[in-house]
């Protein structure tokens, strides 16, 4: 490795960027607006696929106390409950119940999991080429339209 610092990213557009610390006053309305959000998403996807909101809660906190002791405290970040297997899990919780979502779920954690090591091995760049931005914001807006039905009421 030569003895070059990379030169650091800076966006001059961004109210704060990647590098950049909050204030404490700004850093307390960020936490807020991101409990909120948090919370709504952590307790809205049990509620759909039929499953005690605590359980979400529980894991997702156990969850975040893992990641942040992996990362040494370096990335902060909630980990809660994702959209993106809302349909399934309803469907799995219909026909096989608790049983069959909780398989789904550890499965898709093993993914994860083995994903992430090819990723720590072999670097970001390939998922970045194979699901670029204009592939991943048409998949995250079709999940959220799914899961924005109109009420029994409003349909024709």
């Amino acid at each position: 490795m030569s003895g070059k610092k990379k030169e650091e990213f800076r966006n001059e557009e961004a109210i704060l960027d990647i590098q950049d610390k909050p204030t404490f006053g700004h850093w307390l309305v960020l936490s807020i607006q991101h409990l909120f959000t948090m919370f709504g998403a952590t307790v809205l996807v049990p509620l759909l696929v039929g499953i005690n909101p605590s359980i979400a809660l529980f894991s997702s906190g156990v969850g975040t106390l893992v990641y942040i002791l992996c990362t040494k405290a370096k990335i902060p970040a909630y980990l809660g409950s994702s959209f993106a297997f809302v349909g399934t899990m309803q469907a799995l919780m219909k026909v096989y119940g608790y049983p069959a979502v909780g398989q789904g779920a550890i499965s898709a954690g093993l993914v994860y999991l083995i994903v992430s090591l090819i990723i720590s091995r072999f670097g970001s760049e390939w998922v970045d080429s194979l699901l670029p931005p204009v592939v991943v914001g048409p998949i995250i807006i079709v999940i959220g339209l799914s899961l924005a039905r109109r009420p029994p009421m409003m349909r024709c």
